[in-house]
């Protein structure tokens, strides 16, 4: 390996290493109570190091939701594309409680935290975001155009769906489900998303 492919490689790693600690920070302090400099001192480097890298706490935070969003659109390539475009919607609300449930912090600071939204000054700078988004809006609009649901506008399909799952995400999330036994939590969601499913056809 040459010198250049070396010092790219161990860029690579310092950041990975930055953001892996950020993440951790920032999951069990919350956004305003992690700092450049908390980061800094958690992987042993100055806190001029990390601003080798990023240039703010924003522009770090905007790297880690890329990596979360990248791994929630991976878990979204599972969704059979050969399927029923209802049945593809189902999956896809499946998939996404599962990486809710099963990562309730990142999720938290994914979609619940206002915070980390302050920088982005038009859509494209939440290009992560939108890839996922795109992911439902596409299967809302094969289903208005095979007429399988009763939406006449794709964006307006895609956020009531979203909206309507997110709700029952944060709500499980925040612990406004305590009179329900924890162990119905994850079938109430599921029973919750066929309820929209059907009530959204025609």
């Amino acid at each position: 390996m040459g010198i250049a492919e070396r010092k790219e490689r161990e860029k690579t790693e310092m950041r990975d290493l930055i953001l892996q600690a950020a993440t951790e920070l920032f999951v069990e302090r919350g956004y305003d109570d992690t700092s450049i400099r908390t980061i800094a001192e958690k992987i042993e480097y100055s806190p001029a190091t990390i601003y080798l890298y990023f240039k703010d706490k924003p522009e770090l935070f905007h790297a880690m939701m890329d990596h979360a969003f990248s791994l929630l659109i991976e878990k979204f390539s599972v969704v059979d594309k050969s399927a029923h475009p209802i049945e593809q919607l189902r999956q896809l609300g499946q998939v996404y409680m599962k990486y809710a449930l099963e990562n309730p912090a990142l999720y938290d600071l994914m979609f619940i935290m206002r915070k980390p939204m302050d920088h982005v000054a038009c859509a494209e700078d939440w290009d992560c975001g939108l890839q996922a988004y795109h992911f439902l809006y596409t299967i809302i609009e094969t289903c208005m155009q095979q007429e399988l649901v009763r939406f006449t506008d794709a964006h307006v399909g895609a956020i009531t769906v979203w909206s309507h799952l997110h709700g029952l995400i944060a709500l499980n999330l925040r612990g406004r489900f305590v009179m329900i036994p924890e162990e119905m939590h994850a079938p109430l969601i599921q029973a919750s998303i066929d309820s929209i499913i059907e009530i959204i056809q025609n």
